[in-house]
C-alpha cells in the first residue's frame, strides 16, 4: 500500500498543478499548499493518525484560503477590456434611425466602431434620420450622438 505521505505530496503537487495551468485564481493554491504541509507533518510525526492529519488539511485549506479572502484586495481598474479607450470619441456616422432626448435611435458607422457597425444612440437635441452624426460620449451600450 501507499504511504500516506506519498498520497498527501502528490495531492499537493497536483492541486497546485491544475492552479499554475487552468485555475489562476489562487482558489486552489491553497489546497495545494494545505496537501503539502501534511505531507510535512506525516515526515516529521509519522504516526500521525489518519484523523489528525484530515483535520490538519481541512483547518489549513479553508483557514489560509478564508485569511487570503479577507485580506486580498482586488484593484479596481476601470479598464474597459476588448473597448478602444475613448478612440470612439469623435467617430462619425449616419443616424438611420430619427432619435431625440426622449427617445433612443440608432446611428450606422462604415466601419465597425467597438465590435459593431449599428449603435443604440441618445442625443441632447433631435437628429433625423439621414443626418450625419458624431460620437460624443460612451453609456453604457448606447453612444452620445450630436448632429455634425
Amino acid at each position: 500500500m501507499i504511504e500516506p505521505i506519498w498520497i498527501w505530496a502528490a495531492l499537493g503537487i497536483a492541486l497546485l498543478t491544475i492552479e499554475m495551468t487552468m485555475v489562476g485564481t489562487l482558489d486552489i493554491l491553497w489546497f495545494g499548499i494545505a496537501a503539502l504541509c501534511v505531507a510535512l507533518a506525516i515526515w516529521l510525526f509519522p504516526n500521525m493518525p489518519y484523523a489528525s492529519q484530515f483535520t490538519m488539511f481541512a483547518v489549513l485549506a479553508i483557514g489560509s484560503l478564508a485569511i487570503w479572502r479577507l485580506y486580498y484586495n482586488k484593484t479596481e481598474t476601470h479598464s474597459r477590456i476588448g473597448q478602444s479607450q475613448g478612440q470612439e470619441i469623435g467617430s462619425t456616422g449616419k443616424v438611420i434611425e430619427a432619435c431625440s432626448p426622449g427617445q433612443t435611435g440608432r446611428i450606422q458607422f462604415t466601419q465597425g466602431l467597438m465590435g459593431a457597425r449599428e449603435w443604440t444612440a441618445v442625443s441632447d437635441e433631435a437628429i433625423k434620420a439621414g443626418t450625419e452624426a458624431s460620437v460624443i460620449a460612451v453609456e453604457g451600450n448606447a453612444l452620445r450622438i450630436k448632429a455634425v
